[in-house]
């Protein structure tokens, strides 16, 4: 990734035909550190082709473990068990990759050898003490620049199993406190005040390792085995995100959207549209990968405001500045309460979509943990993404219905989490192109 990238999204007309989006980013994570760490060689299909996830694959070569990639969106990964990964003098540059940092930390504290876990100049801002913190109640020692990376991670420390109650919902944080307890003695048992993402738990089942866990609940020991297994990635909700919201605001708009990873954990936006009246249909439901897996069919809507409720929030976390989008164009009044996280993530995304909308006419107004939004029209102008991917991606939904074209810069964070977006998107009826 090189060079400033901004995009210039306009006014089309509707949308139309079949999106594969890619790969689970949250799955491709976890497939390739479990394969990693298992005994045998395990074979990645539908592996996500995204800066973020090749972050993982080479700190994870870095370390000793041979990935091979017979074509894209495949690995094969050659595991060398639970203690054959090897130390490395370089620093593990994780990119901008939030996930990639905070599993590895967890997997980090377990090893023989001493890391030292780098990433980009946004990666740098994130807050990493709420992992941190619980590895270190677990005997895990981690050296920070006050709470944020770099981490140094020192090896060699005995690591016993803690009932930790998480004080803030977090897939991130639940999976780093899971695989540092694969590590250690007697009993890990996580509690949540949410249900999150059980992306970790449902793989680990599948690799063989003993886990009982329920919404809210995950409770492993140490001391088993990982065994290779082939694994099946889901499309991407967060991906077919922005197709849904934008086939739900463009009229005469029909899309397909084959093989999402319908995850409960993840769904929650699913249940905000159909709330606020979207047309989304799921059809051919399966299981691949230990995941649940649907094609969606999403066509055109009135969406109207709507409250929403708070327990769905935790299972959108990501997909809120689509959902922002919607809620903008919607008629009425949309309010978002609960949603503190947002202000932590790749930049506050509370304040950065607030700031982006009002550039385009919108009424919002922020709260600690959320937002009110009224809808109506948005008008043309320019918006910055503060080199947040899902932000950019959100405001080129925007642009499909704006009375003007929408100008957003600093776009070239996108391919961490959706490689092809802009040729996918212009092959069901955006226009989006580089800015001049």
């Amino acid at each position: 990734m090189s060079g400033r990238l901004d995009w210039s999204s306009r006014p089309g007309g509707a949308l139309q035909g079949s999106v594969t989006v890619p790969g689970d980013k949250s799955v491709s994570h976890r497939a390739l550190m479990l394969a990693a760490i298992a005994e045998g060689t395990s074979h990645i299909r539908g592996f996500l082709e995204g800066e973020d996830t090749r972050a993982t694959a080479a700190v994870l070569a870095q370390l000793g473990v041979r990935i091979e990639t017979p074509s894209a969106g495949e690995r094969v990964v050659h595991g060398v068990g639970l203690h054959g990964l090897r130390g490395t003098t370089l620093p593990l540059d994780c990119g901008n990759a939030g996930t990639g940092m905070r599993l590895l930390a967890g997997l980090l504290v377990g090893q023989a050898f001493d890391s030292r876990l780098i990433g980009d100049a946004s990666l740098s801002k994130r807050p990493m003490r709420r992992v941190t913190d619980p590895l270190a109640r677990m005997g895990a020692r981690i050296d920070s620049r006050d709470g944020l990376p770099p981490l140094d991670v020192h090896g060699g420390q005995p690591l016993r199993g803690i009932r930790y109650e998480l004080p803030v919902a977090s897939a991130q944080v639940k999976s780093a406190l899971l695989l540092a307890g694969l590590y250690a003695t007697g009993e890990t048992e996580i509690i949540e005040p949410h249900p999150t993402r059980d992306y970790t738990e449902r793989m680990l089942a599948a690799f063989g390792w003993p886990i009982v866990f329920a919404p809210g609940h995950a409770k492993l020991e140490g001391g088993h085995l990982l065994r290779a297994r082939d694994v099946d990635v889901p499309a991407d909700f967060s991906s077919a995100a922005f197709f849904l919201v934008a086939a739900s605001i463009v009229p005469g708009s029909a899309l397909r959207l084959p093989g999402v990873g319908l995850n409960p954990r993840r769904t929650g936006l699913l249940q905000a549209l159909r709330l606020m009246g979207a047309d989304i249909t799921v059809e051919h439901e399966r299981e691949a990968g230990g995941e649940p897996v649907g094609d969606l069919v999403v066509r055109h809507a009135a969406l109207h405001g709507v409250e929403l409720p708070e327990s769905i929030v935790p299972d959108m976390i990501d997909e809120f500045p689509a959902l922002f989008i919607a809620a903008a164009v919607a008629s009425g009044r949309t309010v978002i309460r609960g949603a503190a996280e947002l202000r932590v993530k790749e930049s506050d995304r509370i304040a950065t979509m607030a700031a982006g909308l009002r550039a385009l006419g919108a009424r919002i107004e922020e709260t600690p943990d959320g937002a009110i939004i009224h809808g109506g029209r948005l008008a043309g102008g320019a918006v910055d993404s503060h080199l947040d991917h899902r932000i950019a991606m959100s405001f080129a939904v925007a642009g499909l219905v704006a009375d003007a074209a929408v100008r957003i810069n600093d776009c070239s964070h996108v391919a961490t989490s959706f490689p092809g977006f802009v040729t996918l998107s212009n092959g069901c009826g955006f226009d989006l192109r580089d800015a001049d």
